[in-house]
């Protein structure tokens, strides 16, 4: 098996995780639908285009519903199967016809006084009866927090893609490129390491703005300043870095402001270890950030990254996060102004150790 296919036995124990759970909360069984969920337990990745759930009974019996496929590679009891195609047309009733399977498989056997599971999309396709449902997704957002091995390796890769882009972007960035050729040959680094398609690219491909989408005919001009915010996702799990590259050479002030990031990046590196509280590192950093000579730092300082861009823990002044053991989160400082054309975000990856963090993100940091 190679490091990113589906471990079984790594799926096996994150069901495990969710099952003590459910004894210490008295709850039967566990439904989800989500396919993040879905992946996270089970193992396979499902296209946005397809429908797949599983069910998970307290015994620790877990079934997949998922699409038809010559091989499935699952942490799964038992495995059924619908047609999520009709001659090659995809069908518009997956989730009905999806969850009628999953219900004719454990129907007889599920007897669930408590249900779990996720509010937020278990709709009316879904004919479970159960005395008393509970949202169950809180609980897996907090499960997923911790990344396992396999979860690493995947996450490691879509950083490695990250750094391939970046090396690109140092390569072909200058005057008169325009934002749209940044983007296309950013494209083309990531799956070049990657070997296939994404399934997620990232956010910010503009120069002398804040960040959005490349814009058609926009080109990089003297002495701007080009943020990259980039998140390929590979396999499901995303990487989420930024690095600001200076058009020609920066400018005294644009390096000013670049060391009091680099401060930031110091302290994050010298603080952060398990119950180091998240909220209060932001406003650490925003401290520091003030002190500079130019520029405002005005939006969040980061958060998790894995199967969804952002997770817990939220580095930011709405949530009271305490960084855990096996975390994987962003650091994002950045200042902006009109004198900095526009300004600069940079943005390491790092993972929570007993002790300390792990850097991910070891390319260079220079504008």
């Amino acid at each position: 098996m190679s490091n990113y296919e589906t471990d079984i036995d790594a799926c096996r124990s994150r069901q495990q995780r969710l099952l003590n759970h459910m004894h210490e909360n008295h709850i039967d069984s566990v439904v989800v639908t989500q396919t993040e969920h879905v992946q996270w337990l089970a193992g396979p990745r499902f296209p946005w285009v397809m429908q797949a759930a599983a069910a998970i009974r307290a015994d620790g019996h877990l079934t997949l519903a998922a699409p038809k496929k010559p091989e499935l590679d699952a942490a799964a009891d038992e495995v059924v199967t619908y047609e999520a195609q009709w001659h090659s047309t995809l069908r518009n009733d997956q989730r009905q016809v999806c969850m009628e399977v999953l219900g004719q498989s454990i129907g007889k056997t599920l007897n669930s006084k408590c249900l779990g599971v996720e509010f937020s999309s278990f709709g009316h396709h879904s004919d479970f009866e159960a005395r008393e449902l509970v949202d169950i997704e809180p609980t897996l957002y907090r499960l997923r927090r911790r990344k396992d091995p396999d979860e690493l390796s995947r996450i490691r890769k879509a950083i490695a893609g990250t750094g391939k882009m970046y090396e690109r972007a140092r390569e072909i960035i200058r005057s008169g490129i325009t934002e749209l050729e940044v983007f296309n040959q950013l494209q083309a680094a990531a799956v070049d390491e990657f070997g296939e398609m994404l399934t997620g690219t990232g956010n910010d491909y503009q120069c002398g703005s804040r960040g959005g989408p490349p814009r058609n005919g926009r080109a990089a001009e003297p002495g701007e300043l080009y943020i990259l915010d980039l998140g390929p996702a590979f396999r499901g799990y995303f990487a989420d870095n930024c690095r600001s590259i200076a058009v020609t050479e920066a400018n005294e002030q644009q390096q000013e402001a670049w060391s009091y990031i680099m401060k930031v990046f110091e302290h994050v590196e010298r603080s952060v270890k398990p119950g180091k509280n998240a909220q209060e590192l932001f406003r650490e950093a925003q401290t520091i950030l003030d002190e500079a000579p130019l520029g405002v730092f005005n939006h969040h300082l980061g958060h998790g990254i894995g199967l969804f861009p952002h997770e817990a823990p939220h580095l930011n002044p709405n949530w009271d996060d305490t960084f855990e053991e096996g975390d994987v989160f962003t650091a994002e400082p950045g200042l902006y102004a009109p004198e900095l054309r526009a300004g600069m975000r940079i943005e390491n990856n790092y993972r929570v150790t007993a002790d300390g963090v792990e850097l991910l993100t070891p390319f260079p940091l220079e504008l």
